[in-house]
């Protein structure tokens, strides 16, 4: 069984080590200086912050001014808005942008880039597709990551049991399409039975640990459970400690903080699939650098997950991604 975990291990990482950026003087440059906007879901979470690290990282390789600037909470789908239309009139020269919804975004990209402002989207959704709607998509494959982390949980179940799946919230197209692909790798064993799968944990760890102690009999009576991003397993993982079932539900989340490696060191939590935001933030401006540039760049960049156990934690290269 081992065997079969290293296998979804290595099927996901394919360039995922590469280095984000190659040295600067090989990529075309757009004009010095030249100001970018960033615009991530949040700013709060572990997962922004090194995004963010990235994002400005590639800022320097690329000689770009990067101003990131996003919402305070990762439901507030106005003020995401407001903040596009702000940098919009204040024209700078690109825009990242991770869009809170799917939908609620779209007329302020059309307005951006009626505008004539180029706009690369990043980690989650929007609908639309390039590059007739926006530059560039620049994400993790979240229905892949979300079909690792439902194959890792049948696995530890022996594809058996009864589990509960805590979503994150309407409209965030990244973890949807995680809890898509762990829905259809659980369907696929007749033995196995989703008991929740349609409660939300809300944005913060606060309303993640609410929520899911209002599930504590369903809780009881699963055997393991996946949260689908990181404030959704945090709010889990102190749920799961003050039900007193902590480490004896086979649990898998997805994200990586501290507490969480912490949490999967101890026993609490099973397996993480990680992404490698730094990784994202340096795609995200470096495509949106090529495409200042006058560079034809890909319609979509996966920028890869990878399932991390105790057993693998310790790997140097995977090691690299929780820290």
């Amino acid at each position: 069984m081992r065997g079969l975990r290293d296998l979804g291990f290595l099927a996901l990482l394919p360039a995922f080590f590469a280095a984000a950026c190659s040295d600067a003087s090989t990529h075309p440059k757009p004009a010095a200086n030249a100001r970018i906007v960033v615009i991530p879901k949040g700013t709060t979470h572990v997962f922004w912050k090194a995004v963010e690290k990235g994002a400005r990282e590639a800022g320097v390789e690329r000689g770009l001014d990067v101003v990131w600037k996003g919402p305070l909470a990762e439901n507030d789908r106005a003020q995401q808005i407001q903040l596009v239309q702000q940098f919009i009139a204040e024209r700078p020269a690109g825009i990242a942008l991770a869009p809170l919804d799917h939908a609620a975004l779209v007329p302020a990209v059309r307005a951006a880039r009626a505008a004539k402002i180029p706009i690369v989207i990043f980690d989650s959704a929007l609908d639309g597709q390039a590059p007739d709607d926006f530059e560039s998509f620049v994400a993790t494959d979240n229905g892949a990551g979300g079909r690792l982390a439902g194959e890792e949980l049948a696995r530890l179940l022996g594809d058996t049991g009864e589990v509960v799946l805590l979503r994150y919230l309407v409209g965030s197209a990244s973890t949807e399409e995680r809890e898509a692909g762990f829905l259809a790798a659980v369907g696929k064993r007749a033995s196995m039975k989703v008991l929740v799968d349609h409660r939300y944990a809300g944005a913060t760890i606060g309303e993640a640990k609410t929520t899911a102690l209002n599930l504590a009999d369903a809780l009881k009576q699963a055997k393991g459970v996946f949260a689908s991003n990181e404030p959704a397993t945090n709010g889990m993982l102190l749920a799961l400690r003050q039900l007193g079932l902590a480490g004896k539900l086979e649990f898998v989340g997805f994200d990586a903080s501290p507490p969480l490696v912490e949490a999967l060191k101890a026993g609490e939590i099973d397996a993480l699939v990680v992404q490698n935001p730094r990784k994202m933030g340096a795609l995200a401006v470096a495509t949106l650098a090529d495409r200042l540039a006058g560079k034809i760049v890909p319609a979509n960049v996966d920028t890869g997950a990878v399932l991390v156990t105790r057993e693998n934690m310790h790997r140097p290269e995977v090691a690299a991604l929780l820290e």
